[in-house]
């Protein structure tokens, strides 16, 4: 064949049918872009080339003339469903027939829409695995055959790079490794959601969810194992904070309810301090409160205390803030809290362990604030009752114990007391002679400072043990435990000399301010009763009013005639 002919079939008829055998666009073309057939595929191709709507194409064509290669080119035609995506590749028909490579050219289209949309969507899909993974975990990891780890997320783990684990054994990393069976990186078994406990690079631990698969050869053979780590340790310390706050909540409402069953404010304290003691898991527990002034005393406790007592030093350090504060007092570990009411300091609350115990755990110390916020409303609520109880039991003027609790509360408890130890006492009524004229006279004010001026006396010539009632008016009474008859005439005539002071507030010279004494001993083994032993020291002091006042009347022993009063 001479090479001006062109190699390939002769007729149109031939052409044709060679390029119908083609699935997709098929175009016979010479070097000048002139379409000579096409199947019927390519009908929308020669439009679209005629019009000069692919100049990729007709570059590619110019590239294949020119250097008559095989060239391809990549056609994007835009249609109302989106991008068409299509592969040209031009291939000429033999020898080119001139100098100017003139000849024909077979090109082939291919449609690449459903591939690339398929490639493009493949990409898609490992990304979004990619960041679903890297979302639901803080690792993806696999372990070789050796144990070691072969991949570790980019971002690496635990504070390490991902370089710095690469190579390093698994069992390196986890806490306690022989606890777990098996560790999940190197299981051969798929395993979900275990939770492990690793080491990060500062020190610290952190709480690992593991979930993994195993990898296996053709041959069943182990090689490996790949998974996921999800920190986990924020939620382990969330969940231990609230399984701690819970029981904390049930420790205190067990020590409330306890409380409140009470009615007896002592008694609540009392409930408080035996309840914690067994919450806390201490050996002992005291409750102070603020008394007078800025002294403190117990007001409960209980279990051991010996040692204990120097912990009222530390009281005066303490803010008026419900914080827990810790101190070693001799062979003790103590936790104390100040109680408050009002945010002012009413009291404090203290548990103490022994050194050789364990440390206090912080939730103990929370506890105890919180039940010595309950503790400094019991507090109050005792300083209010024994507010009232003094105010029921003492004479507002000088303070003194009126003649209710002097006669029903005092002299029972005791002469019980002295009943008991076979012990005497003495009873002395004191009662003020001329007092009405000094009110008539000077006027009451006057009147009021002579009452006062004899409560002083009478605790001056008295003992602290001993106990001085102002009965009402100008009438006292005052007794003296453990005392014998000599002694006690000694005290009334010392009291009766001190008496003379009174003279100041008399209301005539002729008529002064004094005192009559009448006394009355008390023999536990004779039988007498409170108020037989008041009859006849009221008897006594009579006796000296009608004997011309200002003196000293000791009434007979009982059973003995009332002749002989002095």
């Amino acid at each position: 064949m001479s090479e001006d002919v062109l190699i390939g079939a002769d007729s149109t008829t031939e052409r044709e049918a060679m390029l119908d055998g083609y699935p997709g666009a098929a175009l016979l073309v010479n070097g000048s872009g002139d379409v000579i057939t096409s199947n019927s595929k390519g009908n929308s191709i020669v439009s679209l080339l005629n019009d000069g709507n692919l100049p990729s194409l007709s570059d590619a064509l110019g590239n294949a003339t020119r250097d008559h290669t095989i060239a391809l080119c990549n056609i994007t035609i835009e249609s109302e469903k989106g991008d068409v995506f299509l592969e040209a590749s031009i291939s000429p028909m033999g020898l080119p027939v001139d100098k100017n490579g003139s000849g024909e050219f077979l090109i082939l289209v291919r449609d690449m829409t459903m591939e690339r949309n398929l490639r493009t969507a493949l990409v898609d899909s490992r990304q979004r695995y990619k960041d679903l993974v890297e979302v639901n975990s803080d690792f993806a990891w696999e372990i070789g055959a050796d144990g070691t780890f072969v991949f570790v997320s980019p971002k690496g783990a635990l504070g390490y790079s991902a370089d710095e684990i690469v190579g390093n054994k698994a069992r390196k990393f986890v806490l306690d490794p022989d606890q777990y069976d098996p560790i999940p990186f190197i299981s051969r078994k798929p395993l979900d959601n275990v939770e492990m406990w690793l080491s990060a690079s500062d020190g610290a631990t952190a709480c690992m969810l593991a979930s993994c698969v195993p990898l296996f050869d053709d041959e069943g053979n182990w090689v490996g194992t790949r998974g996921s780590c999800r920190d986990v340790t924020d939620d382990r310390a969330n969940e231990s904070a609230l399984a701690r706050a819970r029981h904390r909540e049930y420790l205190l409402n067990h020590i409330v309810f306890a409380i409140r069953d009470e009615i007896d404010p002592l008694n609540m304290l009392s409930a408080a301090a035996t309840a914690t003691l067994d919450a806390v898991m201490a050996d002992g527990a005291r409750i102070y409160r603020l008394a007078d002034g800025d002294n403190y005393e117990v007001a409960a406790e209980n279990g051991e205390a010996d040692g204990i007592d120097p912990i009222i030093e530390m009281f005066p350090t303490l803010k008026s803030r419900a914080i827990t504060e810790d101190a070693e007092i001799g062979d003790w570990r103590v936790l104390l809290t100040p109680t408050l009411y009002r945010q002012a300091i009413n009291g404090v609350f203290a548990v103490w362990r022994h050194k050789d115990a364990s440390p206090w755990e912080d939730d103990y110390r929370i506890l105890l604030s919180d039940v010595a916020n309950q503790l400094g409303i019991a507090n109050e609520q005792i300083a209010n009752h024994k507010r009232i109880v003094a105010l029921s039991r003492t004479d507002s003027m000088t303070g003194l114990l009126n003649r209710r609790a002097f006669f029903e509360e005092e002299l029972p408890r005791r002469i019980s007391r002295l009943e008991k130890e076979n012990a005497t006492a003495a009873l002395f009524f004191v009662d003020m002679d001329n007092f009405k004229l000094v009110n008539d006279v000077l006027g009451h004010q006057a009147g009021d400072d002579a009452i006062l001026m004899l409560r002083q006396l009478m605790v001056d010539n008295s003992r602290p043990v001993d106990v001085i009632a102002r009965l009402g008016g100008d009438e006292f009474a005052l007794w003296l435990d453990h005392i014998t008859e000599e002694i006690a005439m000694k005290r009334a005539e010392g009291l009766l000399a001190s008496s003379e002071a009174l003279r100041e507030f008399s209301g005539a010279e002729d008529r002064p301010l004094g005192i009559s004494i009448g006394m009355a001993m008390f023999d536990p083994s004779s039988g007498e009763t409170i108020e037989e032993l008041m009859a006849r020291a009221d008897e006594a002091m009579y006796a000296v009013k009608h004997a011309g006042k200002g003196g000293i009347s000791l009434a007979p022993p009982v059973g003995t005639s009332t002749g002989g009063l002095d």
